[in-house]
């Protein structure tokens, strides 16, 4: 009798026990959610306390159908570990679903997972660049994030924006090369508003370092050495951001005419730092995703997280949810509605997935619609500025608008909002400078600027080097070097620098401003398109072209008063005199007696009148009314002539003309003569490939002195000098050379900086 009631007792148990399974499954369906998160970080614990909030509040709706079971694994960012507990939550806790993955290495791996056990899987990360077909290679991944790629052209326009040229990029290096997009994507977009990257300074695992501070500040060193003071932090864990900064404002970085900017993966902390860390980060710009705080969802959830968090988490100093705390909370409203549309469809798990992807919702964290399998909006930026113990909002950055003072409206075709030209609020920058920093280290007395100086010019009148009393003491002159001082003394504050003699071509001289061997360079040095595209030219202070010089053969003789008129006009003139002393002989010689007497004397008398006419120096009567007619169009004629010939003559003895040999370029290439130039400027190379001479027939003339004599040997036909030493040269050899062909230009001489 007891077995028997022993046993029945047992079968009443298990009917009960079944009974209540079959309510749950049938009244209330239980939906296991499993989420993968860095529970020890500050940004894991905010997810952490929004998916309890959001799983809370939904569980304790009497009107939903079904209840959530959340299943909270630990990943430590570690993508190895998260593939782990992927397949742990699948297989021993039969999830449906799993959220959370805060980097996408995490993701990949646990998209991997999930695509082959047919799990959909959310992330709160995306990479820097989507993947080419990525929804094939991760079918069940939604991407509950966006790209890096608007927030780096947002930097990118913050730099732009204030004109710095160069950047140092510094970033905590992973195994798992986390900031390869990034550091793909920045580049090109710091070329597009005209900047670059300087350095790359890698900051070691914070976890493989026995002594971070020396760590730190070990690397911090190399910055020393360079010239750009504007910093970009893309990548740091919590930690390693604390002692960045720490370490960089002890090493003076954070200072005057130096600026940092950051992106969200360090904005996110600011909430969590204390203040020691936050006075060393002052001045740092960041970018944060925007969402809206004045929606009545955004202030439900606020107020419970508040409460919740620092209820749990005593010694977390931060109550302010961030972005991933807030698609956390907006996770489970995706899931909960994509199980409520199941109840026509049928439950699977490719209908799961469907229903998540065709959510359309605005929640706490903004519009939640996909395309592709991320969320389709571009987001809008907030761009902040840490002051005091605390940061503040300057601007919003819209995309493909830029800088706007509101957060604007989203239509049709994209963004709406109040354009501005620069950032809406007062930036404080480190130091706590109201000026905008200049974004280079300045120089010191005990550091001054190097700038290079070329040794090797042709013409000394530009500059000019010598040694000087010392040894190891040069002593540096000429036109440019007393320009570059006049500069200075209009800047408005001290520049120390120092010279020093390059002695190479004027190419390699540019190419060590571009290597930073040199920090700027003063000179006769031509603006060229090849040289623009490595560094910077100052405005041009003077013309720059290709002229060429050759000797000049003057045009004066002893037969120069034969000059005035050709050979056909002396031979017309002539002409016509004897034909007018023939008709007045004619004329004249019955009826006038000064044309009478023997042939000889009719004849003499007849000549010397005419020629005499040509002065108007005649004295013999004429009696004839048609010699007179005859002798008043002479007289025309030789009034033409004599103004023509005394005009012409005086022309020719009052301005010395000089004829050049040689009056153009084919004809020194068809006739294969040599020709000289400065072998350490660019004009070697430009005969060569751009006028297309042969190279054996160009002449490497070293200085202008030398030009005379490579002429008078006939070693060279030609010259071609840049226009400023053409006309140089000229001045001192103006009787003997000339310029011939129009002058090639080009942009112009000018100072260069990096």
């Amino acid at each position: 009798m007891k077995l028997w009631l022993f046993f029945f007792v047992i079968f009443i148990c298990l009917l009960l026990v079944l009974s209540n399974g079959e309510e749950t499954t049938n009244g209330n369906k239980l939906i296991k959610i499993g989420a993968i998160i860095d529970i020890h970080s500050s940004t894991g614990r905010e997810e952490k306390t929004a998916l309890d909030i959001a799983v809370q509040s939904f569980n304790s709706n009497e009107s939903n159908n079904h209840k959530l079971s959340l299943h909270i694994q630990d990943s430590g960012r570690n993508p190895l570990l998260a593939a782990t507990v992927a397949r742990k939550l699948i297989k021993e806790q039969e999830v449906e679903v799993i959220i959370g993955l805060e980097t996408w290495e995490e993701a990949v791996v646990v998209g991997n997972i999930g695509s082959r056990a047919q799990v959909p899987v959310i992330s709160f990360a995306a990479p820097a660049i989507t993947p080419p077909l990525a929804t094939s290679r991760w079918p069940f991944l939604v991407r509950m994030a966006n790209e890096d790629s608007k927030q780096l052209k947002c930097i990118a326009a913050i730099i732009g924006l204030f004109n710095w040229k160069r950047v140092i990029v510094i970033y905590e290096d992973d195994a798992f090369g986390s900031e390869s997009g990034k550091l793909a994507l920045l580049p090109e977009a710091l070329q597009d508003v005209g900047s670059e990257v300087e350095f790359r300074l890698v900051l070691p695992p914070f976890s493989s370092v026995t002594n971070p501070n020396v760590a730190v500040h070990e690397e911090l060193k190399k910055l020393q050495k360079k010239q750009s003071r504007v910093f970009v932090v893309l990548h740091s864990s919590f930690s390693m951001t604390i002692h960045l900064f720490e370490a960089a404002k002890k090493s003076g970085l954070v200072g005057h005419d130096s600026a940092w900017i950051v992106t969200e993966t360090i904005s996110s902390y600011l909430d969590s730092f204390n203040s020691s860390v936050i006075s060393s980060m002052e001045g740092t710009l960041g970018i944060k995703t925007y969402y809206s705080e004045d929606t009545s969802l955004y202030k439900k959830f606020y107020t419970n997280f508040r409460t919740t968090f620092r209820n749990e988490y005593h010694e977390e100093d931060n109550s302010q949810p961030g972005i991933n705390a807030l698609r956390a909370y907006d996770s489970i409203g995706i899931i909960s509605q994509a199980m409520e549309k199941l109840k026509s469809d049928g439950k699977s798990p490719k209908n799961l997935l469907k229903k998540i992807l065709s959510s359309n919702f605005t929640g706490a964290s903004g519009e939640v619609c996909f395309e592709e399998g991320q969320l389709s909006y571009d987001p809008i930026l907030r761009i902040v500025n840490v002051v005091g113990k605390r940061y503040k909002e300057l601007d919003f950055w819209l995309p493909g608008i830029g800088f706007s003072r509101n957060p604007g409206v989203k239509n049709e075709t994209g963004y709406v909002g109040e354009i501005s030209q620069d950032l809406g609020g007062r930036v404080y920058w480190p130091g706590d400078s109201k000026l905008v920093p200049k974004g280079w280290a300045m120089p010191t007395d005990e550091k001054p600027l190097i700038i290079g100086v070329p040794a090797r010019t042709s013409f000394e009148k530009f500059v000019k080097v010598v040694d000087g009393k010392l040894p190891g003491v040069k002593n540096y002159d000429g036109f440019c070097i007393k320009l570059f001082y006049e500069v200075l003394k209009v800047l408005g504050y001290h520049l120390p620098c120092r010279f020093d003699p390059h002695n190479d071509t004027y190419d390699e001289l540019v190419n060590k401003v571009y290597n930073k061997t040199y920090d700027a360079a003063v000179g006769d040095i031509t603006i060229l398109a090849d040289r623009v595209d490595h560094v910077e030219f100052t405005q041009p202070y003077a013309e720059s072209g290709l002229s060429m010089i050759v000797p000049a053969k003057s045009e004066d003789s002893a037969w120069i008063f034969v000059k005035p008129f050709t050979i056909e006009m002396w031979l017309a003139t002539a002409a016509i005199l004897f034909y007018t002393m023939f008709i007045v002989w004619v004329l004249e010689h019955q009826s006038n007696p000064e044309f009478r007497g023997s042939w000889n004397h009719q004849l003499g008398t007849a000549l010397w009148f005419a020629f005499s006419s040509l002065f108007f120096a005649h004295r013999e009567k004429v009696y004839s009314n048609l010699t007179r007619m005859v002798v008043v169009v002479w007289l025309f004629v030789v009034l033409v002539l004599n103004s023509s010939y005394t005009a012409s003559l005086t022309s020719m003895l009052t301005v010395k003309r000089l004829g050049p040999d040689v009056t153009d370029v084919e004809l020194l290439k068809r006739a294969n003569l040599k020709i000289g130039c400065d072998g350490d400027s660019f004009v070697r190379t430009y005969l060569e490939k751009v006028l297309n001479f042969k190279s054996y027939n160009i002449e490497n003339v070293s200085s202008e002195y030398k030009y005379e004599g490579e002429f008078k040997s006939h070693r060279i036909a030609a010259a071609f000098l840049e226009l400023p030493y053409g006309k140089v040269f000229l001045s001192h050899y103006c009787k003997q050379f000339t310029t011939s062909t129009p002058t090639y230009r080009f942009g112009g001489l000018g100072f260069v900086s990096t």
